[in-house]
């Protein structure tokens, strides 16, 4: 058998601000053709341990380390970073933090310039890694104006160029819509196939499985829980925890206590959900354009109402985050107009807004600049004056919603990705807005983090309507009472979950893949009369064949 081109023996690290090891204890190795999932909690461990592999622990994170890397037979303490980075490819869990070039071809020639190649074969180089990846056409586009899924496609470019032996993707699928990840899916199945070494940090444990990785090493609080194949996986991991397929679910769910019943958007009396109640928002004939791409927004009709709770799906560039800068006023119509409570957006300013609208960008580095959790989650209710007892409270209730109970006094920017993204919700939820606008929710978390905040937060008694983007369809099965579906920026389909994604040949025309829960809740959609979450679907069915 061929030797490893990763071995880690016995690895320990602690950061130097840290009292506790972030991970400990860590040993497993890698091939060449292997394809090595890393799962667990948001904070276990996971981006640390890619931090010792990439070299950038210890040399640009501090703390004490103990344990052996070697890396295709040599030990990664005797190599200079630029020689690591030879070796290893690395893909962050936030494209912003990783692109630095100002268009696409700059940003994917940026390494292969440090390594001083000639020209001609820079420019080769850049083709070879657009083209495989599929986005050619995003060449000469300025890298401030891509999606984050472009972002995050181009990132990865940016690293295939330089034709690493080992590939570490930290998160690839959080910002990508659900035919893009397939599709990041198979590419890097079929890089493993052609003999490249990929270990995966993701989430996004039942996407992973489809393209079957050879090992899978899950982790708890710094320590390796389980280290095999896929089939004791399933041994070992509570559904809880870890998202699996809807099938294994409902095995699993029917013998424990059914899922206790949300009181949804609870201040919201049902009958201001009806027809006739003036819109918290109206879109009127919305048209928007960049320079460089005229038509973001084409013609958009839309309100957000008492009571909705709004999944916005749609493919990586179809407009979706275009649109809701317009509802925050971050962002005015070429043409059409926002109505905010009745009132034109151009005729208000953003911290007006802000009154109204609490939004949560995608990425939490656009929001976080406090030194202390407490002190970014206080920083909004502040602005809007609210009164200094109440802010305590706010900010604690908001801390527990999102499990950082305790990390009050800790930099934001010392947290894991997931964690920062639970911040930037936390300090929306602590200034008490009318309505929440979260772009990307889940992006980073595990699934029962999500699962818990999002339970949460449909339930608060302040909140009279929410809106989601999200490229998770299971999220809009779970939360959303509407779907709207945005494509190369029309808005192509608005209506009840069961209505809007009933229509599987459609879904995969604007580039959402069917999942398992969708099948099943389709399949039981005559008995049920709406969608249901997996584990309520485990008791229907029981309940039935009792």
């Amino acid at each position: 058998m061929a030797q490893p081109l990763v071995w880690v023996n016995n690895l320990t690290f602690r950061y130097r601000d840290r009292p506790e090891p972030a991970i400990r204890e860590i040993t497993f190795e890698a091939r060449a053709g292997e394809l090595f999932l890393l799962a667990g909690a948001s904070g276990c461990g996971k981006t640390t341990l890619i931090r010792c592999l990439n070299g950038l622990i210890p040399r640009s994170y501090k703390g004490e380390l103990k344990g052996e890397i070697l890396l295709d037979g040599k030990p990664i303490a005797n190599l200079p970073l630029a020689r690591i980075s030879q070796m290893v490819g690395t893909v962050l869990q936030d494209p912003e933090r990783q692109i630095l070039g100002t268009r696409v071809r700059n940003e994917v020639a940026f390494g292969l310039e440090n390594l001083g190649l000639p020209r001609e074969e820079i420019i080769q180089r850049i083709d070879e890694a657009l083209s495989y990846l599929g986005i050619r056409h995003l060449r000469d586009r300025e890298t401030f104006n891509l999606s984050g899924g472009e972002k995050q496609k181009v990132a990865l470019a940016g690293v295939l160029a330089m034709r690493p032996k080992i590939l570490l993707l930290d998160e690839p699928l959080a910002s990508l819509d659900p035919a893009s990840a397939q599709e990041t899916l198979r590419i890097v199945r079929q890089m493993v196939d052609e003999g490249l070494c990929v270990l995966m940090v993701e989430h996004r444990v039942e996407d992973v499985l489809k393209i079957h990785p050879d090992q899978v090493l899950l982790m708890e609080e710094g320590q390796i829980r389980y280290l095999g194949d896929v089939t004791g996986l399933y041994q070992v991991v509570n559904y809880h925890e870890i998202k699996l397929p809807a099938n294994e679910v409902i095995k699993r769910a029917r013998h424990d206590p059914p899922p206790l019943t949300l009181t949804v958007l609870p201040s919201v009396q049902a009958e201001e959900m009806k027809d006739g109640k003036p819109p918290l928002v109206r879109f009127e004939r919305v048209c928007f354009g960049y320079e460089t791409k005229p038509d973001v927004l084409r013609d958009i009709n839309f309100e957000i109402r008492r009571g909705d709770v709004i999944a916005v799906l749609g493919a990586n560039g179809a407009g979706k985050t275009t649109l809701v800068k317009h509802a925050i006023g971050l962002l005015k119509p070429t043409s059409g107009k926002v109505l905010i409570n009745g009132v034109d957006s151009r005729h208000l300013s953003v911290a007006e807004i802000a009154r109204t609208l609490g939004y949560v960008f995608q990425s939490p580095s656009h929001m976080l600049f406090a030194p202390t959790v407490f002190e970014e989650l206080a920083f909004g209710p502040r602005n809007l004056e609210h009164p200094p007892e109440q802010i305590q409270k706010e900010v604690m209730e908001a801390l527990e919603i999102v499990n950082l109970s305790g990390r009050e006094k800790e930099p934001p920017l010392a947290l894991s990705f997931g964690q920062q993204k639970r911040v930037s919700i936390a300090a929306v939820l602590s200034m008490r807005s009318r309505i929440l606008i979260m772009d990307e929710p889940t992006a980073g978390q595990d699934y029962q983090n999500y699962m818990e905040f999002m339970d949460a937060i449909v339930q608060l008694p302040n909140i009279e309507a929410i809106l989601f983007i999200t490229h998770d369809i299971d999220l809009a099965i779970i939360y959303a009472n509407r779907v709207a579906l945005m494509s190369e920026g029309r808005l192509v389909a608005d209506g009840a979950p069961q209505e809007v994604l009933s229509n599987v040949e459609r879904l995969q025309e604007w580039r959402l893949v069917p999942t398992s829960l969708l099948h099943l809740n389709l399949a039981m959609l005559p008995t049920s009369g709406k969608f249901l979450r997996a584990e309520a679907l485990a008791h229907l069915a029981s309940s039935l064949k009792g």
